[in-house]
Formats: C-alpha cells, structure tokens, sequence
C-alpha cells in the first residue's frame, strides 16, 4: 500500500540527523563547519594569530626577567644588610673586650707600680720575685703595655709634663725623667706617664755687633785701649 503523498505531491521522508561534532571521530581531525570557507595558509586571521602568539611569550618572558632582577637585588640587598651587621657585631664585641681589659688592668696599676718600685730597690727577691714576673708577664699578653723612659720625645697625648727644664742640649722637648710610667691597652691610655720635659733654648745673641760704638765701653771708644788718667800721669 503506497503512502499518501503530502502537500507538495512528494513522498514523506524519515529524520534528518546532522554531525556537528568539531572533531572527526575517525581521523581526530578538526572539521570545518558546513557553510564555512576553510581558512587559507595566508589569511590575515591567521597571521594576526601566529603574530600575536609569539608577542605574548616575549611580554611574558620581559615579566619574569623583571621579577628575577627584581629578586636578585632583594638579594643582594639583604646580603649587604646581614655584612654590615656583622661586622657592627664583631667591633662591638671588641669594643667591650676591650673596655673589660682596661677595667681590670686600671684596678692592677698600683701593683705593677710598687712592684716596679722593689725591683728598683732590688727588694724583688724569692717567691715575691716569681709572683710579680708572672703577673706582669700575664699583664702583657692581655694587651698591657709600658711606656715612658728617658730619652724619649715628649708627647702631650700620652706624657703629663710635671716641671719643664730649659736646656740647651736638646733640639725637641725630650723626656729626662720618668716619675710614673705610663700603661696604653691597645690605642687607649689607661694612665699617662708623669715626666719631668728639657725644652730647647735658643743660643745668646752676639750683643757686642749689635751695640752702637757709642754705648760701647771706653775701650771700644779708643780703637781698644783705655783712655789714660790724671793718676797714671803723674805716676809717669
């Protein structure tokens, strides 16, 4: 039995079904929509995105080459930083070293002084003898030092003049005698040495070529012989 044709005279037709997958599921190739031109190799579209690709990976290496220098002199910064305290430390820690010392050999001075005073008078004799060499031995190795001794140039950083004495055998104000030594930890003076100065003085003057001819005596007056008088005269 034949079906009934329908309005335009045509036989009835089953379902149309339209694939619009993208990809081809036999080949996994990209399909191009029906109705639309296939891009050609050289379309604007195409070389616009070919172009744009490559200017985003340029953009996004510039960023990440700034940040790394970026991080490189936080770095660099932080190093400096942890350098410059470091070595605030260490001159701190000298610093107080150094002052601890001083402390404590400031406490010795009057020891070393009246040890020093029995050797002059050869009173450092027996365990006494022992007792202050190993003490001023320990002294030095700590950084004490001795200073002050006839002959050398007076300083008024490290010397305290106690009398000045006029000499002429000196060209600088030279050290003639030592009182007290003094004691230097380091480059700080714990205690100046007390001395007694000879300052340079400077040679008379030849007055005589100076002096006018009339201010000189009778004899200069006379081509060097006194004139004579009436006593010696009559004495002729």
């Amino acid at each position: 039995m034949a079906l009934p044709d329908n309005d335009n005279g045509r036989e009835q037709q089953g379902p149309v079904i339209r694939d619009k997958r993208r990809i081809d599921p036999e080949t996994g190739e990209l399909r191009t929509p029906e109705g639309a031109a296939e891009p050609s190799p050289d379309s604007p579209a195409q070389e616009t995105a070919e172009e744009a690709a490559p200017s985003a990976d340029g953009a996004e290496i510039a960023e990440l080459r700034a940040q790394l220098e970026e991080r490189t002199n936080d770095l660099k910064r932080l190093q400096a930083e942890y350098a410059n305290y470091r070595k605030r430390v260490d001159r701190d820690r000298i610093a107080v070293r150094e002052q601890a010392t001083a402390q404590v050999m400031s406490e010795l001075l009057p020891v070393l002084d009246d040890i020093g005073r029995a050797r002059e008078h050869n009173e450092l004799t027996g365990g006494f003898k022992s007792v202050g060499e190993s003490l001023e031995s320990l002294v030095t190795k700590l950084g004490l030092k001795k200073y002050g001794e006839k002959g050398d140039e007076f300083d008024p950083n490290v010397h305290e003049a106690l009398t000045l004495v006029p000499s002429p055998e000196v060209s600088v104000p030279t050290v003639i005698e030592v009182f007290q030594p003094g004691y230097l930890v380091g480059e700080r003076v714990l205690r100046p040495a007390r001395v007694v100065v000879a300052g340079p003085t400077e040679e008379p003057a030849a007055e005589a070529a100076d002096t006018p001819a009339d201010q000189a005596g009778p004899e200069a007056a006379s081509g060097g012989e006194a004139p004579e008088t009436g006593t010696d005269q009559e004495q002729k």
